[in-house]
């Protein structure tokens, strides 16, 4: 290899060597803050000082405190909270046509298997309380519906998948709390 060939190879070996430390450099700088760990000085910035993270996971403030069952009307999202105020499990819901409005319930009567009033036979119906006639609670979907549901029929079914339908039908047993927020 000739000096200037040599000389050439070097020179493109610092430009690429300074093109991915710039790359680099724009990397870091676009973390988020919440992200990026410690601040160098051991205290953390005040962009990550004002950052709140939480995760669909975590447990509304709201919520009550003890042994409960939380149903978030506007995530459609149920916790199921331990006495030690600790979530044992949450998992998303397909909310009915009916809504029950945020308040404390408690559970009142459970089906271990049944038909919707959709039509659709389901499992582990856990009821809490009722709205204009229409009785509210979880369950589980275990097939197609047996017949189309009449043309207006109102549901107050909020599904889960099987699963999460077992778990809740574990958990809530008659009388535990169920507890509705926004």
């Amino acid at each position: 290899m000739t000096s200037s060939s040599a000389g050439f190879v070097a020179g493109l070996t610092v430009v690429a060597l300074a093109g991915v430390g710039f790359l680099a450099y724009q990397a870091s700088a676009s973390v988020p803050a919440d992200l990026a760990g410690p601040h160098p000085s051991g205290t953390p910035s005040a962009a990550t000082a004002k950052t709140s993270t939480r995760s669909p996971a975590d447990l509304p403030a709201a919520s009550g405190k003890g042994k409960r069952v939380v149903y978030s009307l506007g995530k459609g999202q149920v916790w199921l909270v331990g006495g030690d105020n600790k979530v044992r499990r949450t998992f998303k819901v397909t909310p009915g046509d009916l809504d029950p409005a945020p308040d404390t319930y408690a559970v009142t009567s459970r089906s271990n298997s049944v038909t919707g009033t959709d039509g659709t036979p389901i499992e582990h119906v856990v009821r809490f309380t009722s709205v204009d006639g229409v009785t509210v609670g979880f369950s589980a979907a275990v097939g197609a519906p047996k017949s189309a549901p009449a043309p207006k029929v109102r549901t107050g079914g909020i599904r889960e998948s099987r699963a999460d339908g077992d778990a809740l039908w574990r958990f809530a047993t008659i009388g535990e709390r169920v507890v509705v927020i926004r």
